[in-house]
């Protein structure tokens, strides 16, 4: 690893993502690998990947089809990557250009002499239309190209073996270490400051976006509206449904905050009687991970990675399917055994959670096997 030139690119993020590749950039830093992380400005302002050891190159990578701002993020990847041992791209997006960029979309027989690629996929395509049909491509071109590809989930995994993918396995993307709070006054000032303190409190902490899943939380905050007392439903995030999820609480009435960003993350999990995950799709998504940490119940839904992430530490319910969610939140706060169980059980999967450290070692072995030089 000490001295490997590693060329890392990322379009935009905000949230897990970004959070990931600024965790591996330190971890390969300080294991000796020079590292040049190229992006959109935003997401360097972000998560600061210099402050990790990097240099970062500005590639404005939008997070949808853009045909003439590809055109020039491909053309800048290429020359920013020239005289890399190894290009790690992260996300579908990127990976699709950067195999682009580096020629590498051709029959085999061409591919000599081209820098070897390999690609994260963080996430699942759920877009339809033209925008679905240009993931489809991108899709393809990553399966053709990319000498190692890593998937945060099984159907990522499954779809890309189907689609003639050279060598797949499980990415790991743990969670950055935070401090598990265990100050009782501070979870009481949590549910004081909510209004949470003669009431139970679900908290859910997201990205207020289409994958997460929130209309199907708010249909169930409806039936959890009508128990005594009603539980205050907490959320944490920011995002572009900001406006109407807002518009909606606010106009039915439902027992439902919207926090904003949140740096108390961790008190915030350890007053909870109970944490959602409401998503339409996820991989390896921090906040379960934190969750299992912090030893709260969890209902989450059955999608993606999530399942063999918990293990029997959460309670999952289909994705869409309000009733299940709203039945799944009143049986753990109908039922403080179970609670209890849930909350025990999830801090023992915890334990069984990667490391960063692990995942750099994952990296280390990949990058030895793809470039051919001993890790």
């Amino acid at each position: 690893m000490s001295g490997l030139k590693v060329a890392i690119v990322l379009a935009t993020s905000a949230g897990g993502v970004g959070g990931h590749v600024r965790s591996m950039v330190t971890g390969l830093c300080e294991r000796g690998a020079h590292v040049v992380v190229l992006g959109p400005s935003s997401t360097d302002d972000l998560f600061g990947f210099a402050e990790a050891g990097a240099r970062f190159a500005p590639v404005e990578i939008a997070d949808r089809p853009h045909p003439a701002g590809d055109a020039r993020a491909i053309a800048r990847i290429r020359r920013l990557t020239r005289g890399a041992d190894i290009v790690h791209a992260h996300g579908l997006r990127a990976g699709g250009l950067t195999a682009i960029a580096l020629a590498r979309a051709v029959p085999a027989s061409l591919r000599t002499g081209v820098t070897p690629l390999v690609v994260t996929l963080h996430n699942a395509v759920i877009a339809g239309g033209m925008t679905g049909a240009a993931y489809a491509t991108l899709e393809r071109i990553v399966a053709r190209s990319a000498a190692e590809v890593l998937g945060v989930s099984p159907d990522l995994e499954e779809r890309m073996r189907s689609l003639g993918a050279r060598s797949v396995q499980r990415a790991l993307v743990p969670a950055p270490p935070r401090r598990r709070s265990e100050d009782p006054a501070a979870q009481a000032k949590v549910r004081a400051d909510l209004g949470a303190v003669e009431r139970p409190l679900v908290v859910v902490v997201a990205r207020l976006a289409e994958q997460k899943g929130l209309p199907v939380l708010l249909d169930a905050s409806v039936g959890w509206a009508r128990r005594t007392p009603a539980p205050l439903v907490a959320i944490a995030g920011e995002g572009p449904l900001e406006a109407p999820l807002r518009a909606r609480i606010e106009g039915e009435g439902l027992p439902v905050r919207l926090l904003g960003r949140r740096t108390d993350v961790p008190e915030l999990l350890a007053a909870a009687d109970v944490a959602v995950v409401s998503s339409v799709w996820e991989g390896q998504p921090l906040i379960v991970q934190e969750v299992l940490r912090a030893g709260r119940p969890l209902v989450a839904t059955r999608v993606g990675g999530i399942p063999g992430m918990v293990g029997e530490a959460a309670l999952l319910v289909p994705p869409g399917d309000a009733a299940a969610l709203e039945t799944a939140v009143a049986r753990v706060l109908d039922d403080p055994a179970f609670a209890e169980h849930l909350a025990s059980v999830a801090s023992e999967q915890a334990l069984r959670l990667p490391t960063e450290e692990d995942a750099i070692d994952q990296l280390t072995s990949v990058y030895a096997r793809t470039t051919g030089t001993a890790s």
